[in-house]
């Protein structure tokens, strides 16, 4: 393909992406092929002779497109959300022709400065302490990664390694020698990873990749399912009894079955109570909810990390209008970092690097190459605006209100489980007949195996029918149904149109089970 003939196809996918987004609302949200329908559609072998790209681009709407489920379609209400805007996309393309792998300062100077310049605008953004800039005194800031499953994996290594090695330096032994190796490897067995019961599965999965051990701390209903600071005390206790270390902890900001926001303040009063408990490794998961921090109204959760609080991420791509992969990551000290993962062989070695005056990125991940990310954040970031960025996030919460209004509205047909957040209503269809015993009963919701049995059965019947797709969960052995309409398309037409048929199925269910009930 030569630069006429890219042109001409550039053109030509630009002008199919803008007729995708055009045409996704009107779209079935998920895709209705079953699995394996591509590979009798895709030649057994590569071609032997170049093809056109006209052939190619065919192939995308025949073959690739039926197998996509819409994320970015306005009924699209599981999960949560997976934006993308049309800066973003523009910035995948420049960084697509700029192709550096940017592992260190020397491959591609602008990749490490924007990145290092553009994070600290999203800290700041977010409302977050000072102590998270890479300008601060105690030398924090930003790294774009993957995912928030790669930040808290590469926090909790980064954790691991700081505490053997205070551990064993403690005693007198040198790095570098072999009483020190053994030492670190006598100590890694008894090392154990926290996190709540609602905390999301990377914590336990970071825990199994950095070979520790790893143990939960209990939520309740009547807590709003957030982690408590009496709940840590007791496995915090437990673990001691054990011979067990904690080294790392995640807290919640917005968790994956909820929403729910971890009591920030109370587990910081507890990890103070002892000086093991100090040296914890405290990692602040927000992946979606964080984004929320862009709005002024939620910047007040963001001064409870001021102080004991070693690393906070949230991504960008999930709900703030920067595509999939953009997970921005910020430490109090990058030097637990750099010393637990820089290891520089002699062909990685420069004059730059070894002066210490600039950033190499590649000791602040797990992998050693990495992306041109930072240009799609900073052309989002400049195209919308702080302005722009806080009217998206509020939209969507407003439009969230609405639908938790309308479920509140029909209390004799269901109940909200947990808090509604960060645009997110959790509930579950009432059993009829505790309806009548107690009205509206509970405050708190109990196990109903009737209640358990409707949700389900109105759940699938939804998504079955495929005009919106929503999720599922179980949170204190309760089935719910989770409806979260933050897609950058999403308008309250469209929630108001899947409570209807929330509404609809539920009534077609009720009545299907009658007298069974």
């Amino acid at each position: 393909m030569d630069r006429e003939q890219f042109k001409a196809a550039a053109h030509a996918a630009i002008d199919d992406i803008i007729d995708h987004f055009d045409t996704v609302p009107s779209k079935p949200v998920l895709s209705t092929v079953q699995p394996g329908y591509l590979r009798p559609l895709i030649p057994e072998n590569p071609p032997t002779d170049p093809e056109e790209w006209s052939q190619i681009q065919e192939d995308v709407d025949s073959k690739i497109k039926p197998g996509l489920t819409h994320w970015q379609s306005p009924n699209f209400m599981a999960f949560f959300p997976a934006g993308v805007t049309y800066p973003s996309i523009l910035g995948e393309m420049y960084s697509a022709a700029f192709n550096a792998p940017a592992f260190n300062w020397l491959c591609s100077p602008a990749c490490t400065e924007l990145e290092t310049i553009v994070m600290d605008w999203v800290a700041k953004a977010l409302g977050l302490p000072e102590c998270f800039l890479s300008t601060s005194p105690n030398g924090g800031g930003g790294v774009i990664q993957g995912s928030a499953s790669e930040s808290i994996a590469t926090m909790m290594v980064a954790a691991r390694e700081r505490r053997v090695r205070e551990r064993a330096l403690a005693e007198g032994l040198k790095e570098g020698t072999t009483e020190y190796e053994d030492r670190t490897m006598d100590l890694r067995p008894r090392l154990v990873a926290l996190g709540s019961d609602q905390v999301h599965s990377s914590t336990a999965k970071g825990a199994l990749i950095a070979g520790t051990r790893y143990r939960s701390i209990p939520t309740r209903l009547e807590d709003n399912m957030e982690m408590r600071g009496d709940a840590l005390r007791a496995v915090l206790e437990q673990c001691e009894k054990d011979g067990l270390e904690p080294y790392y902890m995640t807290m919640t900001m917005g968790t994956t079955s909820t929403c729910a926001v971890d009591r920030f303040a109370e587990i910081k009063a507890v990890l103070k109570e002892k000086e093991s408990w100090q040296r914890i490794w405290v990692h602040v998961d927000a992946a979606y909810a964080g984004a929320a921090l862009v709005a002024d109204e939620y910047q007040h959760i963001a001064k409870d990390w001021a102080e004991g609080i070693d690393s906070f991420e949230m991504n960008m791509h999930k709900w703030l209008l920067v595509n999939f992969d953009a997970g921005c990551c910020f430490v109090r000290n990058r030097l637990d970092l750099t010393t637990s993962l820089d290891i520089t062989p002699a062909y990685l070695r420069n004059p730059y690097s070894e002066m210490g005056t600039v950033i190499d990125y590649r000791n602040w991940q797990i992998s050693l190459g990495r992306r041109f990310r930072a240009l799609k954040i900073w052309f989002v970031m400049r195209s919308y605006g702080l302005v722009g960025l806080k009217n998206h996030i509020r939209k969507c919460i407003s439009i969230g209100e609405v639908f938790t209004d309308l479920v509140r509205s029909r209390s004799d047909l269901f109940e909200i489980v947990t808090k509604p957040a960060f645009a997110l209503t959790v509930l579950r269809v009432r059993n009829p007949k505790a309806v009548t015993a107690n009205g509206t009963a509970h405050t708190v919701a109990q196990p109903d195996e009737v209640s358990r049995e409707l949700t389900k059965e109105v759940y699938e019947k939804i998504n079955a029918a495929g005009e919106i797709f929503i999720t599922s969960s179980v949170i204190a052995g309760i089935y719910v149904i989770r409806v979260v309409g933050a897609s950058t398309t999403v308008e309250e037409k469209h929630i108001r149109r899947a409570f209807d048929i929330l509404v609809e199925t539920t009534e077609v269910v009720l009545k299907e089970k009658g007298e069974k009930l």
